[in-house]
Protein backbone atom coordinates (compact mmCIF):
# COMPACT_ATOMS: atom_id res chain seq x y z
CA UNK A 1 0.00 0.00 0.00
CA UNK A 2 1.31 3.43 -0.91
CA UNK A 3 0.83 6.93 0.47
CA UNK A 4 -1.09 9.25 -1.83
CA UNK A 5 -1.83 12.97 -2.00
CA UNK A 6 -4.51 14.59 -4.15
CA UNK A 7 -3.90 18.25 -4.97
CA UNK A 8 -6.68 20.14 -6.75
CA UNK A 9 -5.67 23.34 -8.52
CA UNK A 10 -8.56 25.74 -8.81
CA UNK A 11 -8.77 29.45 -8.07
CA UNK A 12 -12.52 29.20 -7.48
CA UNK A 13 -12.24 25.99 -5.48
CA UNK A 14 -9.57 27.46 -3.21
CA UNK A 15 -11.89 30.39 -2.43
CA UNK A 16 -14.86 28.14 -1.72
CA UNK A 17 -16.68 29.39 -4.82
CA UNK A 18 -16.80 25.91 -6.38
CA UNK A 19 -17.21 22.49 -4.81
CA UNK A 20 -14.41 20.15 -5.80
CA UNK A 21 -15.60 17.06 -7.63
CA UNK A 22 -12.49 16.04 -9.56
CA UNK A 23 -10.36 15.53 -6.47
CA UNK A 24 -13.10 13.45 -4.90
CA UNK A 25 -13.18 11.19 -7.97
CA UNK A 26 -9.40 10.76 -7.76
CA UNK A 27 -9.58 9.97 -4.03
CA UNK A 28 -12.22 7.29 -4.59
CA UNK A 29 -10.40 5.70 -7.50
CA UNK A 30 -7.01 5.32 -5.80
CA UNK A 31 -8.24 3.84 -2.52
CA UNK A 32 -7.26 0.37 -3.70
CA UNK A 33 -3.63 1.51 -4.05
CA UNK A 34 -3.15 2.85 -0.56
CA UNK A 35 -4.03 5.65 1.80
CA UNK A 36 -4.79 9.22 0.78
CA UNK A 37 -2.76 11.08 3.38
CA UNK A 38 -3.31 14.57 1.97
CA UNK A 39 -6.09 16.29 0.06
CA UNK A 40 -5.55 19.95 -0.79
CA UNK A 41 -7.37 22.55 -2.87
CA UNK A 42 -5.01 25.33 -3.93
CA UNK A 43 -5.16 28.33 -6.25
CA UNK A 44 -3.48 28.24 -9.66
CA UNK A 45 -0.29 29.79 -8.31
CA UNK A 46 2.92 28.29 -9.68
CA UNK A 47 5.12 29.12 -6.68
CA UNK A 48 2.60 27.65 -4.26
CA UNK A 49 2.19 24.51 -6.37
CA UNK A 50 5.98 24.07 -6.51
CA UNK A 51 6.27 24.46 -2.73
CA UNK A 52 3.44 21.98 -2.15
CA UNK A 53 4.89 19.35 -4.49
CA UNK A 54 8.32 19.71 -2.88
CA UNK A 55 6.82 19.43 0.61
CA UNK A 56 4.82 16.31 -0.25
CA UNK A 57 7.92 14.70 -1.76
CA UNK A 58 10.08 15.62 1.23
CA UNK A 59 7.47 14.03 3.52
CA UNK A 60 7.77 10.78 1.56
CA UNK A 61 4.37 10.74 -0.16
CA UNK A 62 4.78 8.16 -2.92
CA UNK A 63 2.08 9.29 -5.35
CA UNK A 64 0.83 12.83 -5.93
CA UNK A 65 -2.11 13.33 -8.24
CA UNK A 66 -2.85 16.88 -9.27
CA UNK A 67 -6.15 17.85 -10.86
CA UNK A 68 -6.62 21.02 -12.85
CA UNK A 69 -4.44 23.65 -14.43
CA UNK A 70 -3.33 21.49 -17.37
CA UNK A 71 -5.03 23.39 -20.18
CA UNK A 72 -4.06 26.45 -22.18
CA UNK A 73 -5.69 29.21 -20.12
CA UNK A 74 -3.33 31.89 -18.77
CA UNK A 75 -3.61 30.59 -15.15
CA UNK A 76 -3.03 26.93 -16.14
CA UNK A 77 0.47 26.48 -14.70
CA UNK A 78 0.39 22.99 -13.18
CA UNK A 79 2.68 21.39 -15.82
CA UNK A 80 5.25 24.16 -15.41
CA UNK A 81 5.24 23.74 -11.62
CA UNK A 82 5.57 19.96 -11.97
CA UNK A 83 8.43 20.24 -14.44
CA UNK A 84 10.17 22.63 -12.07
CA UNK A 85 10.32 20.02 -9.29
CA UNK A 86 10.77 16.73 -11.15
CA UNK A 87 14.14 15.01 -11.54
CA UNK A 88 12.92 12.64 -14.26
CA UNK A 89 9.88 12.51 -16.53
CA UNK A 90 7.57 9.55 -17.16
CA UNK A 91 6.11 10.61 -20.51
CA UNK A 92 4.29 7.31 -21.17
CA UNK A 93 1.71 8.09 -18.48
CA UNK A 94 0.77 11.47 -19.98
CA UNK A 95 0.88 10.02 -23.50
CA UNK A 96 -1.46 7.17 -22.54
CA UNK A 97 -3.92 9.54 -20.89
CA UNK A 98 -3.95 11.92 -23.86
CA UNK A 99 -4.33 9.07 -26.36
CA UNK A 100 -7.31 7.60 -24.51
CA UNK A 101 -8.90 11.02 -24.09
CA UNK A 102 -8.38 11.90 -27.73
CA UNK A 103 -10.60 8.95 -28.66
CA UNK A 104 -13.40 10.75 -26.77
CA UNK A 105 -12.80 14.45 -27.46
CA UNK A 106 -10.59 16.56 -29.73
CA UNK A 107 -10.02 18.87 -26.75
CA UNK A 108 -7.65 16.26 -25.31
CA UNK A 109 -4.91 17.54 -27.59
CA UNK A 110 -4.96 20.76 -25.57
CA UNK A 111 -3.98 18.95 -22.37
CA UNK A 112 -0.45 19.79 -21.28
CA UNK A 113 -0.34 17.48 -18.27
CA UNK A 114 2.94 15.77 -17.45
CA UNK A 115 4.12 12.99 -15.16
CA UNK A 116 7.44 12.84 -13.41
CA UNK A 117 9.48 11.71 -10.44
CA UNK A 118 10.92 13.77 -7.62
CA UNK A 119 13.03 11.63 -5.29
CA UNK A 120 10.68 8.70 -4.43
CA UNK A 121 7.49 10.52 -5.44
CA UNK A 122 5.56 10.00 -8.66
CA UNK A 123 3.69 13.18 -9.63
CA UNK A 124 0.92 12.99 -12.23
CA UNK A 125 -1.09 15.88 -13.65
CA UNK A 126 -4.74 15.07 -14.32
CA UNK A 127 -7.27 17.34 -16.01
CA UNK A 128 -9.72 19.35 -13.91
CA UNK A 129 -13.07 17.85 -14.82
CA UNK A 130 -14.44 14.87 -12.86
CA UNK A 131 -15.24 12.99 -16.09
CA UNK A 132 -11.70 13.50 -17.44
CA UNK A 133 -10.13 12.51 -14.11
CA UNK A 134 -12.09 9.26 -14.15
CA UNK A 135 -11.24 8.51 -17.79
CA UNK A 136 -7.55 9.31 -17.34
CA UNK A 137 -7.13 7.37 -14.10
CA UNK A 138 -8.85 4.33 -15.61
CA UNK A 139 -6.06 4.22 -18.19
CA UNK A 140 -3.07 4.54 -15.85
CA UNK A 141 -4.36 3.03 -12.59
CA UNK A 142 -3.16 -0.52 -13.43
CA UNK A 143 0.45 0.73 -13.65
CA UNK A 144 0.63 2.99 -10.61
CA UNK A 145 1.39 0.48 -7.83
CA UNK A 146 4.16 -1.07 -9.93
CA UNK A 147 5.56 2.38 -10.76
CA UNK A 148 5.58 3.41 -7.09
CA UNK A 149 7.37 0.20 -6.11
CA UNK A 150 10.01 0.62 -8.79
CA UNK A 151 10.60 4.28 -7.93
CA UNK A 152 11.20 3.24 -4.32
CA UNK A 153 13.79 0.67 -5.42
CA UNK A 154 11.91 -2.61 -5.83
CA UNK A 155 14.55 -4.95 -7.35
CA UNK A 156 12.13 -7.54 -8.77
CA UNK A 157 11.86 -8.13 -12.50
CA UNK A 158 9.38 -6.02 -14.46
CA UNK A 159 8.25 -8.91 -16.69
CA UNK A 160 4.50 -9.24 -17.03
CA UNK A 161 2.67 -12.54 -16.80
Amino acid sequence: MISIAVVVLSDKGSKGERVDESGQVAREMVQSLGKVVDYLVLPDDQARIVDTLKNLSERGVQLVLTSGGTGVAPRDVTPEATLQVCDRLVPGLAEAMRAASLAKTPHAMLSRGVAGIRKNTLIINLPGSPKAVRENLEVILPALAHAAAKICGDPSDCATV
